[in-house]
């Protein structure tokens, strides 16, 4: 069975950094494309980065130029370097492969 974990979310003060891990078991990722989506309390949740089987990665708008996705494929993890983060980045974040969704991890950015 195919399973994901998130961690590496917690709380921070604006500008400050944080990395999140996505590992699976169960399954590789590295033929796969892995998402990490964010939901805020009361909002949609909504796709902040991707990186597809090739290694290429595309970026919501918000996320351009602060966060990066990447993976290591030995470790079969995907992680989501976070920097300069803001009061609205605050949210639970999902990785997602296929269908399938991890538990998530909370990330809090204090003003």
């Amino acid at each position: 069975q195919v399973q994901l974990v998130e961690s590496g979310g917690g709380l921070v003060q604006t500008g400050g950094s944080l990395r999140l891990s996505c590992a699976a078991s169960g399954s590789r990722l590295s033929p796969y494309v892995v998402g990490w989506y964010r939901q805020a309390p009361g909002k949609q949740r909504e796709l902040v980065a991707t990186i597809f089987s090739g290694g290429a990665t595309n970026y919501a708008d918000s996320a351009k130029g602060r966060f990066t996705i990447s993976r290591d494929n030995g470790k079969n993890t995907v992680y989501l370097q976070m920097n300069g983060l803001k009061p609205e980045d605050t949210a639970v974040y999902f990785c997602k492969l296929g269908q399938l969704w991890g538990q998530g991890t909370q990330v809090t950015v204090s003003s």
